[in-house]
C-alpha cells in the first residue's frame, strides 16, 4: 500500500507545534481497526519514526516535532523546555488529531513528557510504552547526574555543539553510577566533532531540553492512581548506562516490571541519523506489549 501522510500544524501556548497522521491501510480484517498509535521523542522529532511507522501500517499512526525542535518553532523566545510543556503540546495534538485515546511509543526524553501527559491526563492513552526515559531524580546518584547533565548545558552555552555533545556522548555511554568526584576525571575525546563555535545557542538536546528533561521527576502518585497501562522499556543491549538506569527506577516506583526490549537507546531506528538498531525485532516486541493490552 501507498503510505498517506496528512501533515498538519497547530497553535499551541509559545509554539506552532507540526504533526503528522499516517492513515491505517483500508480493509483491516473483521472491520475493527487497533487503536491508533502516537511515536514520540524528544528532542527528536517525527523524521526519526519513519522505520518505525512503516511497521504499523494496520493503524493509524502519529508523529510530532516537539517545540523547538524540527518544524515546531517557538514562539515565546524561551530558550529551555519543561515536560508539563511538552505534555501540553501533547495533549493539543491528540485532540487536533480527532483520534480519540491513542497508544503512545514513547522513548529518551519522549517517554519522559508522555509520564507528565498521563499525569495530567489519563484519559488520552490507553497503553504507554516508555521506552528509557532519562529521569534522573530516580536514581540514587541523581545529585551528580543532573551535575553533569547543567555541566553540558554549560558547556553548550559556553563552547558551542562540539564540546559539549562530547560531554553528552560519554555521559550516556558510560556504564554504571557516576561518581561524586566526576569533575576531576578527564575530559571526553572529541569523537571527530566539530571544534569549532559557529555561535549557535538553540540546539533542542544540548540547549532547550538537558535540564528540564533530566530533572523532572514523574508524578507517581498519579500516575500509580491513571487507569492508562504504563510499560517501561529499555533495551537489552543498554544495561547499565543512564537512561537505561533510570527505566529501571521508574518502573520500581511504578510497581511495575520491567521490559526488555531489543538493541539499545536507539533501537527502533533503520538508518534514521545513519544509526541502526533492531527495527524489525522492535517493532515485533512492541506490538507484542500493545496487543497484551
Amino acid at each position: 500500500m501507498t503510505e498517506t501522510v496528512t501533515r498538519c500544524t497547530l497553535e499551541s501556548d509559545g509554539a506552532t507545534l507540526a504533526y503528522d497522521v499516517r492513515a491505517a491501510d483500508a480493509g483491516v480484517a473483521g472491520g475493527v481497526r487497533p487503536t491508533p498509535l502516537f511515536l514520540i521523542g524528544s528532542p527528536m522529532d517525527a523524521s526519526g519514526f519513519g522505520t518505525l511507522a512503516s511497521h504499523f501500517t494496520d493503524r493509524t499512526v502519529l508523529t510530532y516535532d516537539p517545540r523547538g525542535a524540527g518544524r515546531s518553532i517557538r514562539t515565546d523566545g524561551a530558550s529551555e523546555n519543561l515536560p508539563q510543556e511538552h505534555a501540553e503540546d501533547l495533549r493539543r495534538v491528540i485532540e487536533a488529531a480527532g483520534t480519540g485515546p491513542v497508544d503512545v511509543f514513547a522513548s529518551s526524553g519522549g517517554a519522559v513528557n508522555a509520564l507528565a501527559l498521563i499525569a495530567r491526563h489519563p484519559d488520552l492513552v490507553r497503553t504507554l510504552v516508555a521506552h528509557e526515559p532519562p529521569a534522573a531524580q530516580v536514581l540514587p546518584d541523581r545529585e551528580a547526574v543532573l551535575e553533569v547533565c547543567a555541566d553540558i548545558h554549560a558547556t553548550y552555552l559556553r563552547a558551542g555543539t562540539g564540546p559539549a555533545m562530547a560531554k553528552f556522548i560519554a555521559a550516556v555511554s558510560r556504564k554504571g553510577p557516576f561518581p561524586a568526584d566526576w569533575q576531576d576525571e578527564p575530559e571526553p575525546a572529541a569523537f571527530g566533532l566539530p571544534t569549532e563555535d559557529d555561535g549557535t545557542r538553540g540546539d533542542p538536546l544540548l540547549g532547550q531540553n538537558m535540564r528540564g528533561c533530566t530533572s523532572y521527576r514523574p508524578e507517581f502518585e498519579a500516575l500509580r492512581a491513571a487507569e492508562t497501562r504504563i510499560v517501561v522499556a529499555v533495551g537489552k543491549e543498554s544495561e547499565g548506562q543512564f537512561p537505561a538506569r533510570a527505566a529501571v527506577g521508574v518502573a520500581e516506583q511504578l510497581g511495575t516490571e520491567l521490559t526488555l526490549f531489543p538493541g539499545d537507546h536507539g533501537g527502533f531506528l533503520g538508518g534514521e541519523y545513519g544509526q541502526h538498531g533492531e527495527p524489525e525485532a522492535f517493532a515485533q516486541a512492541l506490538r507484542g506489549v500493545l496487543e497484551q493490552a
